[in-house]
């Protein structure tokens, strides 16, 4: 009758160190998987550039050329040019860019092409931005940030609306104070009165959809 609390011992030690285990594993990847991700969000890698295949890159050739006819025909001279009469007769003005298009254009500048990328989803443009920081700036001086933003994009009421979603940093969203309290303001209805950048740029546009993995953007004569 006495042997069984003599049996369940070893058990209950047996039990008890795979306990432990388990909790100093849970600790051991736990501590693993923050260090990982304060590695990544301080040390954040390269964007990888957009690359189009060679269909895509005739494609946004063509768009190209109808914007600026001289991009494919770089006279040799200033005499080369051929005297022309102005004319916008037949001209387009609708601007369709796909998402890999514009991330593939950003990506020809060698400062945009590792550090920045734009996500098309309906009504919405997101971006995120790797800036790095001077060197003589505090704590994190030297190290690279990853700021990631949106800005909702729409055509109503016969007028733009830009409205700015919000600004993150390392994945934080930052206070709308610091933002200038700007979230989710339309920026169009806001400054459009005034003379500058946004009442000009209204007051061009005659119609902007985002949609998913595209951006149309029509202007007026």
């Amino acid at each position: 009758m006495t042997a069984e609390p003599h049996a369940s011992a070893p058990a209950r030690t047996g039990s008890g160190r795979k306990i432990t285990a388990i909790v100093l594993l849970t600790i051991i990847l736990t501590v693993v998987l923050t260090l990982w991700l304060v590695y990544a969000m301080v040390f954040p890698a390269a964007f990888s550039p957009v690359t189009l295949n060679p269909q895509e890159k005739q494609v946004l050739e063509q768009k190209l050329a109808r914007l600026d006819t001289t991009r494919h025909t770089p006279p040799a001279r200033p005499s080369a040019l051929t005297p022309e009469r102005y004319s916008e007769v037949g001209a387009r003005r609708e601007i369709a860019l796909s998402e890999r298009e514009l991330n593939a254009l950003l990506a020809r500048d060698p400062d945009l092409a590792q550090r920045l990328v734009i996500d098309l989803s309906d009504n919405l443009a997101s971006a995120k931005l790797l800036v790095p920081l001077d060197p003589e700036f505090p704590l994190l001086g030297g190290k690279t940030v990853k700021l990631t933003a949106g800005m909702e994009i729409r055509y109503a009421d016969g007028r733009p609306v830009m409205r700015l979603q919000g600004v993150s940093v390392w994945g934080v969203p930052l206070p709308n104070a610091w933002l200038g309290n700007l979230k989710n303001v339309d920026l169009v209805r806001e400054f459009g009165n005034d003379q500058g950048f946004w009442q000009a740029f209204a007051a061009g546009v005659a119609a902007m959809e985002v949609r998913d993995g595209e951006l149309r953007l029509t202007l007026k004569e």
